[in-house]
């Protein structure tokens, strides 16, 4: 997915360097997930803690934005930066959920169904593309070197998949064979990423 005609943000062009980044290695913690916890001031290194919130500080940190002092609290995120009225690229939504709350970065709009395309973390146990419907969100949050973000942020960009019709592309929710994969999109589940080719 690209964003035309717009300079890319920072901090999601550090969240696309990690997209397919699962939170386990072969069984083990992701060590460079443990590495953004230590560096964040963690106080834990389990990989099994939610961290969506380690994803977003991490990303907002690399892109020398300010984060919320408890970045491992999702709800906290709607805490800081400046409430939108409407989603941005580039903005952390935020959601309530039992037991916690998400968050993660808002990207596009989905053409067909309309819902949000969110890049996060902790999506499905990885960093990866989920779509979410906007009423999903109790905030949009602008966390950014200006206190707003610029007017055509507001106009999300629609993803354009290019590949081939014999589904050979590789999904970043799980290792499947690309040819025997049954693609269920529901409100957490992953976007498939395909390889831009000149076909």
């Amino acid at each position: 997915m690209s964003v035309v005609n717009q300079p890319e943000l920072n901090w999601i062009s550090e969240a696309r360097s990690h997209l397919g980044m699962t939170e386990n290695v072969n069984g083990e913690p992701n060590p460079t997930l443990q590495a953004w916890l230590k560096d964040l001031g963690a106080w834990w290194s389990d990989s099994q803690t939610p961290w969506c919130g380690t994803f977003v500080a991490h990303c907002l940190k690399v892109a020398g934005v300010t984060y919320p002092k408890n970045w491992f609290r999702a709800l906290e995120y709607e805490k800081g930066g400046t409430k939108l009225d409407k989603p941005a690229y580039g903005c952390v939504a935020v959601k309530a959920r039992t037991g916690g709350g998400h968050v993660c970065f808002v990207v596009g709009k989905d053409k067909a169904t309309g819902k949000l395309v969110c890049l996060g973390g902790n999506q499905s146990n990885m960093v990866c593309y989920a779509l979410y419907n906007e009423s999903d969100f109790e905030a949009f949050m602008w966390y950014g070197q200006t206190s707003s973000p610029a007017q055509h942020r507001y106009d999300l960009p629609i993803p354009e998949y290019v590949g081939s019709t014999d589904l050979n592309f590789v999904c970043l929710c799980h290792e499947v064979d690309a040819h025997n994969v049954i693609l269920n999109f529901g409100v957490d589940d992953c976007i498939p990423s395909v390889p831009n080719r000149n076909w």
